[in-house]
């Protein structure tokens, strides 16, 4: 049995640059990211049956985040902005890459993701911040590659994921 490992699963969340676009910054100094499909049902009982049926209609995909603010990341730094600055709308959405580095060729997936600002400060050690990406349209399937070990990272578009 080859048990895949929590670290070859990989996140990297996209920061605004001055020029509009985005680097896709490693998602390092989180305790903690679960993704929930959030499947949404359809469940009816016909009344020549004696239960009920479901059928999975759709998804509401979302990754629930705790973090210690570090000095100096770019991550913490963006998500505390909207947290700080309470932005709405499109000033809260950034992209999110999810990287499989399990497998010979690294498979991705981008989504964009509205930042969801929940609770910040909580705890006596580290200064943490909690909330949740909630996903902000469809997901887009192709490969990642690093010129830097994995610390960023760039998308392709297109390539079929395993």
């Amino acid at each position: 049995m080859d048990i895949l490992k929590r670290s070859d699963k990989v996140a990297f969340y996209g920061v605004p640059t001055a020029e509009g676009e985005y680097t896709f910054h490693r998602m390092k100094g989180f305790t903690s990211i679960s993704t929930s499909k959030n499947a949404k049902e359809y469940s009816r009982q016909y009344v020549d049956e004696t239960f009920e049926q479901t059928d999975v209609v759709g998804y509401t995909p979302s990754i629930s985040f705790n973090f210690d603010q570090v000095k100096g990341n770019a991550i913490h730094d963006d998500i505390v902005s909207i947290y700080n600055e309470e932005k709405v709308g499109v000033a809260a959405v950034r992209p999110i890459i999810i990287v499989d580095l399990s497998g010979e060729t690294p498979t991705a997936i981008r989504r964009d993701f509205a930042v969801i600002a929940e609770n910040e400060g909580d705890g006596t050690d580290a200064y943490t911040y909690s909330g949740t990406f909630k996903a902000k349209g469809d997901s887009v399937a192709g490969t990642a590659t690093s010129a830097d070990k994995w610390l960023t990272c760039n998308f392709v578009e297109g390539a079929a994921v395993e």
